[in-house]
This record gives structure tokens, C-alpha cells and sequence, in this order.
């Protein structure tokens, strides 16, 4: 009796035996087949969350069968939220999505730890502008008065979940572009020029696709969607002190209102 294949042996195709040959004629299509069975990987654990799935042609050969099957069986994976395919990068394990809930003290630091992941960031940009209609408004300055923008992409376990950005008012608060230099917290730096404490008043929640930009920092497919959002803080008395943008990926965030 010929002993069985080994997991290790070197692959074959076409003719020759593969390392997991799908079923012909068994009623059940190629690519639900390999979808099943990469499907059970991952609930088993051989896949854990964020692994990078093998290529297309790795699976083509493992499988023994074409890559449009395997692509098939990958954007069923994709749609049913198990699978996330990255543009330029590959195919991944989806990560647990994490809940950002909206308070009226939100920290980015303080929401990233609650998942028991570790956070960080990169700034992308730090300096002082001029505040079109839409930041103007929302800070209740002219256009065109000078702003301090900070842009800052953050992570959790150095996979990206956020991309922000930040606006301030230059005049009422002189000094903050060199305390963001100096630590890129936002609450250390406000506290540096006086803010002891800021509140969220507003949060408007939208979703649309990425940009192309947006999708290579937040390492994410573009016809999958982000949610965006548009925030006024607030200090004690009131008086608004920041107006924020933030694009969240779909695969991995989710925003939630509690009363």
C-alpha cells in the first residue's frame, strides 16, 4: 500500500498528485471547495488573524486548479468579511474589527489600549495654514485665517485603523505648532498652551470609497469602503478648540454611539 503524501513534499500539478486536491464531479464547485477549506484553516487557527494568505499561483498549484478559481473562492472569502485583499500587497486574514466608540472624551491612545492592542502613529503632516470655508466654519474663524493642521496616521499593533486630521486655531493658541513638534499627543500639546481639558460636541459619520492615497496608507482594498468623520471639540467653557476629519477602514473599525 503506498503510503501517504507527506505535507512537506514538493508540489505537483496537472497530472501529478497536489498537496490538497480539490473533488471533481462531486457536486460542489472548485472554488467553494477551496473557500471551505481556507475557510476552516482560519477557524482552526492556521491562519490566524492578519496572516498573509499564499498567492494566487501558490494556490493554483496547491489546489490543482486554475486562478480564476482560486480568485473566485478569494472574493467569496473577501465578501463574507473573512478575507481582506490589500492593492499591491496580497491577501490577508481578516483582523477583529474594533469598536470606536463615540465620548465625549475620545483619545485615540485610550480607545487603541481598550482592544488590548498597542498604539502608535506617523505624522504625515505638521504646519501652519490658511483655513478653507469647511474648517473656517467649523472653528468659527474667517477663511482663510492661519490654521495649525496636524495629519497623523495611527495604528494599532502597527496595522493602520486611522487617518486624521486635526485643525486648531493659530491665533488663540500661539505656540501649539512647536508643542506638537515636540510631542505629537494632541492632549499634551493643548495642555503645553493651556488646555487643561476638551470635550466632543459634534461627530458626523459618513462612508465612501477611498481615495488612492487614503487606500495605500490604511492598507486597504479601494471598492471597500471607509467611514468618515467630522468632529468639533470643545473646552470647558465651550469655546471650540478643534475641528477634526478621521477615515476609518471598514475591515477593521467600526463606530458606535452609546447614549
Amino acid at each position: 500500500m503506498k503510503p501517504p503524501r507527506g505535507h512537506d513534499e514538493p508540489l505537483r500539478d496537472h497530472d501529478d498528485a497536489v498537496r490538497h486536491p480539490v473533488l471533481r464531479n462531486e457536486g460542489v464547485a472548485l472554488w467553494r471547495q477551496i473557500a471551505g477549506r481556507l475557510q476552516q484553516d482560519i477557524a482552526g487557527g492556521g491562519l490566524p488573524p492578519g496572516a498573509r494568505l499564499p498567492t494566487e499561483a501558490e494556490l493554483s498549484q496547491q489546489f490543482g486548479v486554475n486562478r480564476h478559481t482560486v480568485r473566485r473562492a478569494l472574493e467569496e472569502l473577501s465578501r463574507a468579511g473573512l478575507v481582506r485583499v490589500e492593492q499591491g500587497r496580497g491577501s490577508f486574514v481578516a483582523e477583529d474589527v474594533l469598536d470606536y466608540t463615540v465620548e465625549p472624551r475620545t483619545r485615540f491612545t485610550e480607545w487603541i489600549r481598550k482592544h488590548n492592542k498597542e498604539p502608535s502613529g506617523r505624522v504625515l503632516q505638521l504646519k501652519e495654514t490658511a483655513a478653507d470655508a469647511l474648517v473656517a466654519g467649523a472653528l468659527g474663524v474667517r477663511t482663510g485665517a492661519r490654521v495649525v493642521m496636524l495629519e497623523r496616521l495611527g495604528l494599532a499593533d502597527d496595522r493602520p485603523v486611522s487617518l486624521a486630521r486635526h485643525y486648531f486655531p493659530a491665533t488663540r493658541f500661539r505656540g501649539l505648532l512647536d508643542a506638537l513638534r515636540a510631542t505629537p499627543r494632541i492632549t499634551e500639546a493643548l495642555q503645553a498652551v493651556g488646555v487643561s481639558d476638551y470635550l466632543r460636541q459634534v461627530t458626523r459619520v459618513s462612508a465612501r470609497l477611498p481615495t488612492p492615497s487614503e487606500a495605500e496608507l490604511l492598507r486597504m482594498a479601494r471598492n471597500r469602503p471607509v467611514l468618515v468623520t467630522e468632529n468639533v471639540n470643545v473646552d470647558r467653557l465651550g469655546s471650540v478648540i478643534e475641528f477634526g476629519t478621521g477615515c476609518y477602514p471598514t475591515p477593521r473599525v467600526q463606530i458606535v454611539f452609546e447614549p
